[in-house]
């Protein structure tokens, strides 16, 4: 969800720049920064970006630049020139620097008088379509960013399918591995045993370190995570569901292993997958 749009107008006066920068968050975490003399359209602004941005910490901005001679802060001369009177009454001489009274003069409260601007309408009109050119641009940077990150997606499910066809293709081994592990532990301890005895337990032993249903869900999961990330919907939330999912068989599967060979495929799966966890957040 990371991107960034910007859009600047012309106008006779001033110049406005429009801002949008959006960074990784789980729901939108909206923050606008306007001129006051906007602040009415404040609202028009933020369900606008919700509906287009949808999740994310956004930032957007209005900055505006005067361009033209005329200013809106005027020196209140009056009020000024009475400062400067009392001034000369307190340092109570008549040769008194006028530009030092002046300087002082100017910091007095009501020294200077701001005329509030009001919104023009015609005026907001043109800086809203910036806004919506603004919003294009931050969707678009976007949707380039998600075409990678959905190529970088199906390669890494492409790894830890193949990962998890080696643990397939391990689990006799690891199964006979086991059964001489245990029937060697037994003959160390060189006491008689009897077979059928063993051979339950052994069964037992086996059932406990069974991964099929673990291999069935994780290829399940795998699977659907490629489906939802193929929809048009917005579906950032219910990957990182599956992300958990697929998390918990693969862990399952690593405990349960008991098979060197089996837990190095586990760990590259491992890997693989905290790879894409690193990246789901920029899906919507």
């Amino acid at each position: 969800m990371t991107g960034y749009g910007k859009s600047v107008l012309q106008l006779p006066t001033k110049k406005v720049t429009i801002e949008i920068k959006s960074l990784n968050s789980k729901n939108l975490d909206l923050n606008v920064r306007i001129p006051s003399y906007y602040k009415g359209k404040e609202l028009a602004v933020r369900k606008k970006l919700a509906s287009a941005l949808v999740r994310g910490k956004v930032d957007f901005s209005i900055f505006v630049e005067m361009t033209a001679d005329e200013t809106s802060t005027t020196i209140n001369h009056g009020v000024v020139k009475e400062y400067m009177q009392q001034l000369r009454n307190v340092v109570q001489t008549g040769s008194s620097d006028d530009v030092e009274l002046l300087k002082m003069a100017v910091r007095m409260p009501d020294a200077l008088k701001t005329e509030r601007e009001e919104l023009d309408e015609n005026e907001w009109n043109l800086i809203n379509e910036n806004v919506d050119e603004a919003i294009k641009e931050i969707v678009q940077y976007r949707i380039d960013e998600a075409a990678s990150l959905e190529i970088d997606f199906k390669e890494r499910i492409a790894n830890i399918k193949r990962y998890l066809e080696e643990v397939k293709a391990l689990d006799g081994d690891r199964v006979e591995n086991v059964k001489i592990r245990l029937k060697k532990a037994i003959d160390d301890l060189k006491v008689d045993t009897d077979e059928n005895r063993f051979e339950q337990e052994l069964i037992y032993y086996l059932e406990k370190l069974d991964i099929n249903e673990e291999k069935v869900r994780l290829a399940n999961h795998l699977d659907y995570f490629l489906e939802t990330l193929a929809t048009p919907d917005s579906n950032g939330k219910k990957l990182g569901f599956v992300i958990q999912e697929m998390g918990r068989e693969i862990n399952t599967t690593g405990s349960k292993a008991n098979f060197a060979p089996m837990q190095k495929a586990v760990i590259q799966m491992k890997n693989e997958l905290e790879q894409i966890k690193e990246q789901i957040l920029n899906v919507l």
